[in-house]
């Protein structure tokens, strides 16, 4: 298809959103976050015993007490790459990547990486307020907060595109969210304000980083 300047000259006719696919980058962010989380993984499980919650309060898992009384700050940060056991890296892992790569193509790694990192930020730092306003302490890790974090991010893009964003729906994401938390809330173990922290995060920073890609061409199309 070509198109026609106002001085009658042929251009080719220029649509980044036809052309999304080819222009938008690797989602190489979304590998990387991946690669550091199985890495961490792998050395702490070499040293030690990853299901250990004594090991993983000594290497930087959140604790909530240690974080305000003593100033440990840092472990909102590090847990978020830390995990309990194979089975708990695989799972969010496997989400990490298949939601990862939607969403960091469709908004860029910049604004992707920023969700990410501030969902799990905030998931955690829910989570450690919850339990010193309940008195229930309990040695935490793991990247669901951000991961949920970026279905949250997700659900907001596929809501500004009309229910849906390449294969994935709205809908289906609703529901994967509710499933999640009612698993999360019927069984034993799961951190579940880190859950609900990061998925209110990443939805929020996404209404406030996330606009619709517009068409843009030149001149006028002509059949």
């Amino acid at each position: 298809m070509n198109s026609y300047d106002n001085n009658g000259q042929i251009n080719n006719y220029n649509n980044s959103y036809m052309n999304e696919p080819e222009q938008r980058k690797i989602p190489y962010v979304t590998a990387v976050l991946v690669a550091i989380n199985v890495v961490v993984f792998l050395v702490m499980e070499f040293f030690g015993s990853t299901e250990s919650g004594e090991y993983m309060y000594a290497h930087g898992a959140s604790y909530a007490p240690d974080i305000f009384e003593n100033g440990q700050w840092y472990r909102i940060l590090t847990s978020m790459f830390m995990h309990f056991g194979f089975e708990h890296l695989v799972n969010n892992m496997v989400m990490l990547l298949v939601i990862g790569f939607t969403l960091e193509r469709e908004i860029g790694t910049i604004k992707f990486l920023i969700i990410y990192l501030f969902s799990g930020l905030g998931g955690n730092l829910l989570s450690a307020v919850w339990d010193m306003m309940s008195g229930s302490f309990a040695v935490s890790a793991g990247a669901s907060g951000a991961v949920f974090g970026i279905v949250g991010a997700l659900l907001y893009v596929a809501i500004r595109n009309r229910g849906r964003i390449g294969d994935v729906s709205g809908r289906g994401l609703a529901f994967m969210v509710i499933l999640s938390l009612y698993y999360g809330f019927t069984s034993g173990g799961v951190d579940n304000f880190a859950h609900i922290g990061g998925l209110l995060s990443g939805f929020i920073l996404s209404v406030l980083l996330y606009w619709k890609r517009q068409r843009k061409y030149s001149g006028y199309a002509g059949n």
